[in-house]
């Protein structure tokens, strides 16, 4: 919208500005004269514009009033009818939980009644096992009776569960004894297998080794005479070293000094270290990227200022 109104009081004003002025008479007017002329037409112009820059803001306003009632309006009917749709989806919700339940109920009495059934036959199956299980514990009475005998023939337990525990005991021990047994054997076995592989490598390394020896005997003479080379070239390069520390020395001052010039100027507050060379070189080249984009968009507005579209008059 304000984009528009611009445009149209640009139009407006290039309009009243560029009329063809009538041919008059007095073409020999002088210059006051003329300039006299020139801003009383102004005057009109911005009259003129005045008044059209009233009329178009009070339709602009009534406008806006319009749209205004119109979404109130239209909020209403809205509300108006989620309330009429949530009646309907709650009326048939309450519809389809009475069926669902009445489903539910019929369901249940279904299962109510297998369970019936499935606990008769489980109740048959539970009263043969027990007569099972009786008759079993007559036949196991008589290990019952020897051991109660062994028990009273000694006197380190104090009960029959005691001996059944303690047999299960040296059952469970014995069989992880065993077991360990076989994987010491398995180890053993194992370890004599990797001596004698490493023995084999040992001897092959031996000879290498000593071929090694040898040959790093005459890399060692033909080192010793590179050293002295690489001595003298050291000595160049820490010359070049310190040259170049400097540099750096003078280069980090340098960037440090324009980051506290920058940060003062352009009011910034930062915690990047004193040290922190990179850092401080990053957000200089931020600075400079956002001063380039402020330039850029001051140049722009520039050129596209309605005031450039105004033409002069000599």
């Amino acid at each position: 919208m304000e984009f528009d109104l611009r445009e149209y009081f640009r139009a407006a004003f290039e309009d009243k500005l560029l009329v063809k002025m009538p041919e008059r008479e007095d073409d020999f007017l002088t210059p006051a004269t003329r300039l006299l002329e020139k801003r009383r037409e102004m005057v009109e112009v911005e009259q003129a514009l005045n008044s059209q820059k009233e009329e178009f803001q009070m339709k602009t306003e009534s406008l806006q009033q319009r749209s205004t009632e119109l979404e109130h309006k239209e909020e209403k009917l809205k509300d108006s009818l989620f309330k009429f749709d949530k009646f309907l989806k709650e009326n048939d919700s309450k519809r389809k939980r009475a069926m669902r339940k009445a489903a539910e109920e019929r369901q249940l009495a279904i299962q109510k009644e297998r369970e019936f059934l499935r606990l008769q036959t489980e109740n048959a199956q539970l009263k043969c096992r027990k007569d099972a299980l009786l008759h079993r514990q007559e036949k196991n009475n008589i290990y019952q009776r020897y051991l109660q005998r062994v028990l009273e023939g000694t006197d380190e337990f104090q009960e029959v569960q005691e001996m059944i525990d303690r047999f299960n005991t040296l059952m469970v021990t014995q069989e992880k004894l065993l077991q360990r047994e076989v994987k010491n054997q398995e180890k053993i076995e194992k370890e004599k297998a990797q001596l004698l592989h490493y023995q084999e490598e040992t001897r092959s390394q031996i000879l290498e080794q000593n071929n090694q020896l040898a040959d790093l005997q005459g890399s060692l003479e033909k080192a010793r005479a590179e050293v002295l080379q690489w001595e003298s070239r050291w000595a160049q390069i820490q010359n070049t070293a310190a040259e170049n520390t400097l540099r750096l020395g003078r280069i980090r001052m340098a960037t440090l000094n324009l980051f506290h010039i920058i940060t003062k100027h352009m009011h910034i507050k930062t915690d990047i270290s004193l040290e922190d060379t990179e850092e401080q070189l990053e957000k200089v080249k931020i600075c400079f990227m956002d001063l380039e984009a402020i330039y850029k968009d001051l140049k722009k507005t520039d050129q596209l200022s309605p005031s450039s579209a105004i033409p002069t008059t000599n």
